[in-house]
């Protein structure tokens, strides 16, 4: 079994459930979003440069979407909780996803790199 495959696997319920679903949607989102294993996260690239990756907050046991500050998007939802290059999406596993934020910021990731 492949590392990256090993990671979602591993998780309990529901936040295994909800990667999953974030691990998908993701890159059913667009055809130039690749996922790497890279520095033991699943990395999600945008035509071949980083944008993000997927975590579960060990405290809030909440998985989360981080974005890296350098890719310049601002939406409400993402916050930084003083960390200096990444901004996150927190996602509450026990309630429907936000789909439409979801494509808020993912439409921004895309906007932003192909200008």
């Amino acid at each position: 079994m492949r590392p990256i495959d090993a990671y979602f696997l591993e998780k309990e319920e529901p936040v295994k459930e909800c990667l999953l679903f974030l691990r998908n949607y993701i890159l059913k989102y667009d055809p130039l979003i690749t996922e790497l294993w890279h520095y033991q996260t699943p990395s999600y690239f945008y035509n071949g440069k980083k944008f993000g990756y997927l975590w579960a907050d060990k405290k809030r046991r909440q998985p989360y979407l981080g974005i890296f500050n350098r890719v310049g998007i601002e939406h409400p939802l993402l916050v930084d909780e003083g960390r200096t290059h990444v901004k996150i999406f927190l996602i509450n596993s026990e309630n429907d996803y936000p789909v439409e934020a979801i494509d808020e910021i993912l439409n921004a990731v895309a906007t932003s790199y192909k200008n």
